[in-house]
């Protein structure tokens, strides 16, 4: 009976043992489980935090100068009107952080980057009349003050350099995204750009 005994109580404490290492093992699976799920929440809420992004702003401004008359006679203006404009526009670049592709790879701890979106170029010229010369008989009328006011709006647009501005907009996009990375970093994330965007020595 007693070797009965004791060998139930082997039996019994071999089981509360495996109990016990699997309660432990699964309490720990569960810790590290939460402890991804949070690195994937930090890292994809500060993108989301993002969402679309005015990187670059610039100002532009020139004078812009209609010249007309009545007729010309034998090289001579007939009657000659004269309509000195001053143009201004403001360019912004965006990014729709939205349409940035990245994976979190929770078990590499890699963040990669797969895709970032195509700069976002708005121009908003205004203009107005710094000096006007005409004669009675042969003044500017508000449709020809409407026209050459848009035409100078459509000019001083395509004078801004927009090759120049996504160049220097990437520029600023890095140090935006840079807080992304700072993040990853402080995660112990390693950080993979397909894109070809950034430099090694950037990441």
């Amino acid at each position: 009976m007693n070797k009965y005994t004791g060998l139930l109580s082997f039996i019994f404490g071999i089981i509360l043992t495996v109990f016990v290492f699997l309660s432990w093992r699964s309490c720990n699976k569960k810790d590290e489980a939460a402890l991804v799920n949070q690195d994937y929440y930090l890292i994809t809420n500060q993108i989301q935090k993002m969402n679309k992004m005015v990187v670059l702003e610039q100002d532009f401004s020139s004078f812009q100068t209609h010249k007309s008359s009545a007729a010309t006679v034998a090289g001579f203006d007939i009657l000659p009107r004269e309509m000195v404009l001053y143009t201004t526009a403001k360019a912004q670049v965006s990014y729709d952080l939205k349409r940035m592709k990245i994976d979190v790879d929770t078990v590499s701890k890699k963040l990669i980057i797969n895709e970032l979106p195509q700069p976002e170029i708005k121009i908003f010229p205004d203009v107005k009349i710094h000096f006007m010369d005409d004669y009675a008989i042969n003044r500017f009328s508000q449709k020809d003050i409407n026209g050459i006011m848009e035409s100078a709006k459509k000019n001083m647009a395509k004078s801004v350099n927009q090759e120049q501005l996504k160049q220097e907009s990437k520029k600023q996009l890095k140090e935006n995204l840079n807080e992304i990375f700072v993040l990853a970093k402080a995660l112990h994330y390693s950080i993979e750009d397909k894109t070809n965007t950034f430099s090694s020595t950037e990441l």
